[in-house]
C-alpha cells in the first residue's frame, strides 16, 4: 500500500487526523453539503464539484471555508479539479458511478467514498447517551418500496422503549448530520438507497457492520442508474454485510432470502423472515388475524407473542397488506433492540403514515379518493392497486426504463378506467391496448404543467362510480412535470379538494383488507 492508501486505511475515527486532506466532494444537493460541513469541521481543504449552487449554498461554503467549482458541463474534469489533485473523491448519490468524473478518478487511482462510509468511519464522534461504550449502532433498511415507513415505524418503536434514536439517511436526514449531534443517540435507523449503498464496503477501514439490517423487498428500480437488475440486487445485498444481530427479510421474496443465504455476517446473527402469512419459528406474521413475534420469545418453536391485530391496524388507517408488511418488519427490528411487545402495540395504535402514502384525502358520493403519489414505481403502484377491490387508477410520469406490462395485466380486473398523465406513456397504453382493449384510458396532455392534475381528477371524477377508489399511483417518477413526488401528490389533493367542493362523506366508501391479493 502507498503511505495515502495507508493513511485513508487509518481514518476509521472523528478523532484520526483528517487536517490537510484534499478532498473532493461531488454534489451540492442535501448530502453534498452534509460531506462537505463534515469534512471542513475536521480540518480537511474542501473541493466541492457541482453543476450549479442556489445563492445559499454558495454563501455557507464560504463561511465553513470549503471552496466551489461550479460548472455547467461536467462531462469532462474541470482543470482547476486537476489542479486540486484529490487524494480523495466522495460522490453524492446523485452521481451515477460511470459519470465522467468518477471515472475519472478511478483512472487516476483515486480512493472513492460514499456519505455513508464517511459517516461510518466517524461515528464515534458523541457518546452514547444510554452509558454504553462506543458510538450509536446503526440498523440499516434497504429495499424498493417502503422504506420510510419502516424506518419511521422502527425509529419510533425504539424511541418509544426508551432509547435515544435518529431515523437518518435516505429518508431526508443526513447519517452526517445525526453522528455530530451533540446530545448523542443510543442508535440510529438508517434508509439506504441502492446508490448509497454502491459505495459502501469498498475500501479498507471502512466496512460497515450494523447491529441488525433488513432488506424489504426487490423490483426493478433504477435500472437507468445501475445498469442492470443483477448490478441493483447486488447494491442492495450489501445492506446484510457484518450485521452483527439480526438479519431481517421478507418471506414473500426470494431475493431478499437469498441475500441473507449468502451474506458474510458475523457469527450469531439470526435470519429473522416477516409476511403476511403464518409465521414459523424465528419468523413474524399473522394468526387468526393476529400479527405475532415467533422469533424473540425462548419457547418459538411452540408459541408466539402477540403484537396487534388486524382490526386494530384498519382503526389506524395501517391495514393495507404491503403496510402490514411494514410494520411487521419494523416490528422485527425493533425487537432485535430488545423493545418489548406492549410498547409496539402502543406505537401502532398512534402511529400514522406520511403524506402521500395511501392518503385518503376526500370520500364524496360513495368515492375514495386516495394519494399514493409516493408510488414511484410498479412494485409501489402493485402494493397500492392490491389494496382496492374497484379503481379509476392515475397513473404515469418518468417510468425510468421499467416494464409495466405486467404490471397492467395483474390489475386489469379490478379497474374502472385510468387516466395517464406524465411523458412516459406509449408502453403504458400499449399494456393498456394489450391485455383490455375496451377499458376506458383517457389521456392528460403531456405538454401540461399547471393544469394537469385539475384535469386529470376532472377526468377521474367522470369514470368513478359509487364503490370505487380514485388512486393516484402513478407507477413513475415524478420530475418530468412536478419537483418531486409530494408536490404531485400536494397538487393531486389540492385538485380534489377544488373539484369535489362541498362537504366529504364520514366513512371510506370500502376499507383495504390486508388478506387480499
Amino acid at each position: 500500500m502507498t503511505a495515502l492508501e495507508d493513511r485513508l486505511a487509518a481514518l476509521t475515527s472523528w478523532h484520526a487526523d483528517w487536517s490537510g486532506l484534499r478532498v473532493a466532494v461531488y454534489g451540492l444537493g442535501v448530502t453534498g453539503f452534509s460531506v462537505a460541513d463534515t469534512l471542513a469541521e475536521l480540518g480537511a481543504q474542501v473541493l466541492v464539484v457541482a453543476s450549479k449552487a442556489d445563492d445559499e449554498r454558495r454563501m455557507l461554503l464560504e463561511v465553513i471555508g470549503a471552496d466551489l467549482l461550479e460548472q455547467s458541463d461536467l462531462s469532462s474534469p474541470p482543470e482547476r479539479l486537476s489542479e486540486f489533485d484529490p487524494e480523495l473523491v466522495i460522490a453524492s448519490p446523485g452521481f451515477h458511478w460511470d459519470h465522467p468524473l468518477l471515472l475519472w478518478a478511478e483512472e487516476r487511482g483515486t480512493a472513492v467514498w460514499g456519505d455513508i462510509e464517511l459517516a461510518w468511519r466517524l461515528r464515534d464522534k458523541v457518546a452514547r447517551p444510554d452509558g454504553v461504550s462506543g458510538p450509536a449502532e446503526w440498523i440499516c433498511v434497504t429495499g424498493t418500496n417502503g422504506k420510510t415507513t419502516t424506518v419511521q415505524l422502527t425509529a419510533t418503536m425504539i424511541l418509544a422503549g426508551g432509547s435515544r434514536v435518529a431515523p437518518c439517511g435516505n429518508i431526508g436526514v443526513p447519517v452526517l448530520d445525526a453522528i455530530r449531534d451533540p446530545q448523542g443517540f443510543d442508535v440510529l435507523v438508517v434508509e439506504l438507497s441502492s446508490y448509497q449503498l454502491h459505495w459502501v464496503n469498498r475500501n479498507a477501514g471502512g466496512e460497515l457492520s450494523p447491529f441488525s439490517a433488513a432488506c424489504l423487498n426487490i423490483a426493478d428500480d433504477h435500472l437507468d442508474w445501475h445498469g442492470s437488475l443483477e448490478a441493483y440486487i447486488a447494491a442492495k445485498a450489501k445492506v446484510y454485510q457484518n450485521t452483527r444481530v439480526a438479519c431481517v427479510y421478507n418471506k414473500a421474496d426470494e431475493n431478499t432470502l437469498r441475500m441473507v443465504e449468502e451474506a458474510e455476517v458475523v457469527e450469531g446473527a439470526r435470519a429473522i423472515g416477516f409476511g403476511l402469512g403464518v409465521p414459523g419459528p424465528s419468523d413474524f406474521g399473522i394468526v387468526d388475524g393476529i400479527l405475532c413475534d415467533r422469533a424473540f420469545l425462548e419457547d418459538r418453536a411452540h408459541s408466539a407473542i402477540e403484537l396487534t391485530t388486524l382490526d386494530e391496524l384498519l382503526e389506524a388507517g395501517l391495514a393495507a397488506p404491503h403496510v402490514v408488511a411494514n410494520i411487521l418488519a419494523a416490528s422485527a427490528l425493533a425487537r432485535s433492540w430488545g423493545v418489548e411487545p406492549q410498547v409496539i402495540r402502543d406505537v401502532l395504535t398512534a402511529f400514522r403514515l406520511d403524506a402521500h402514502r395511501i392518503e385518503l384525502v376526500r370520500v364524496a358520493a360513495g368515492v375514495n379518493w386516495v394519494d399514493d403519489s409516493k408510488a414511484t414505481n410498479p412494485h409501489a403502484a402493485d402494493a397500492s392497486l392490491r389494496a382496492y377491490p374497484s379503481v379509476v387508477w392515475l397513473v404515469g410520469g418518468l417510468l425510468k426504463g421499467v416494464d409495466v406490462d405486467a404490471l397492467v395485466g395483474r390489475h386489469i380486473g379490478r379497474l374502472r378506467g385510468a387516466v395517464l398523465i406524465g411523458v412516459d406513456r406509449e408502453a403504458l397504453l400499449a399494456a393498456f391496448r394489450r391485455h383490455a382493449p375496451d377499458l376506458p384510458v383517457l389521456e392528460v396532455d403531456a405538454d401540461e404543467t399547471e393544469q394537469v392534475m385539475p384535469t386529470a381528477v376532472r377526468l377521474a371524477g367522470g369514470l368513478a362510480r359509487e364503490g370505487d377508489t380514485v388512486l393516484l399511483a402513478p407507477a413513475a417518477a415524478s420530475m418530468d412535470q412536478f419537483a418531486d413526488y409530494a408536490e404531485r401528490g400536494r397538487r393531486f389533493q389540492a385538485a380534489v379538494n377544488e373539484y369535489l367542493g362541498g362537504e366529504a362523506d364520514d366513512e371510506p366508501a370500502s376499507h383495504p383488507d390486508p388478506q387480499q391479493g
